[in-house]
């Protein structure tokens, strides 16, 4: 056994926003954190919420075979960042590991499953609102009374015990696809509408904007249900609500994206309810333009 096993470290893949809150999570509950590859090593990593910071160490390494031993990973990339992550997901693809994907979307099973071979995928949905500041840094601000729902089954129960410890506010589900898709009516609001306006989540107040999202949200209700999830009209006006009052100064990843030049994560989002219509031969012509909207803006950086 590796010398290092009886600290049960957690690789962290992906150390954006949403990695380094996880992680934080897992570090308060007794884990030792692994953060994997990245531009730029790092040695700790630094969450604040609500004004008080906290610090936790991390190992910092750059061959996926230095976790080819590890029980436990989250994969915290964008979906479009999936493929170039492979190598580390193949690292920790055997029985008894758990991958955490921690991504946006409804299609996290299927975006993995070609990479982790024999471990178990541990879906999620993340309620979170993190903006990373620096490598290693990011602020927490907690939106509504949950941080985060995974399954409810016994192979996931441990990891959701732990964030729990860990200060995470986390349910599991028996039926996360409904939840799944619940949350993606924010992301293909929010998300989309920050990006193409530039502006912070408050723009979704505008009564414009509320207008469309309305639309966008109606046309994914349908869509859902098509695809097997269990959503009402009333699941569109509780996202609209959460998104219309969460804290003053939040963002979104996409936008944050955007105004860095970075590619944005749209097919994830947009691009799976305009999937999904094809596939249920449902017409969803509002989230088909704003799906080209997004695509015609070109990354001016590298991703």
């Amino acid at each position: 056994m590796n010398p290092l096993a009886s600290e049960r470290p957690v690789a962290i893949i992906g150390a954006g926003a949403i990695g380094l809150s996880l992680a934080s999570a897992l570090a308060r509950a007794g884990r030792s954190i692994t953060v994997c590859g990245g531009r730029e090593p790092i040695d700790h990593i630094e969450i604040t919420e609500d004004g008080s910071t906290e610090t936790w160490p991390v190992r910092h390494v750059t061959d996926p075979a230095d976790i080819a031993w590890y029980t436990t990973a989250i994969v915290a990339v964008k979906g479009h960042h999936t493929a170039a992550v492979a190598d580390w997901l193949r690292a920790v693809a055997h029985p008894g590991a758990t991958v955490l994907v921690a991504q946006n979307g409804v299609e996290q099973c299927e975006r993995v499953m070609p990479y982790v071979g024999a471990a178990h995928i541990m879906p999620s949905v993340i309620y979170l609102n993190v903006e990373r500041t620096a490598p290693g840094h990011a602020i927490l601000r907690r939106v509504g009374a949950l941080d985060i729902a995974v399954p409810d089954d016994a192979a996931s129960a441990s990891l959701a015990t732990e964030l729990s410890a860990g200060g995470m506010r986390t349910s599991t589900e028996a039926d996360l696809k409904t939840v799944a898709w619940a949350k993606l009516l924010s992301n293909i609001t929010a998300n989309p509408l920050t990006a193409l306006t530039g502006r912070r989540a408050d723009v979704m107040r505008d009564p414009g904007i509320e207008r469309i999202a309305r639309r966008i949200m109606t046309e994914a209700i349908e869509v859902g249900r098509a695809a097997g999830a269990a959503l009402t009209d009333e699941h569109a006006e509780r996202a609209l609500h959460w998104l219309q009052h969460v804290p003053e100064g939040s963002t979104t990843s996409m936008r944050e994206d955007r105004l860095a030049g970075r590619s944005l994560e749209y097919d994830a989002l947009t691009g799976a309810v305009v999937r999904a219509a094809e596939r249920h031969a449902i017409d969803a012509p509002v989230n088909r333009s704003v799906l080209a909207l997004l695509a015609a803006i070109k990354p001016e950086v590298a991703a």
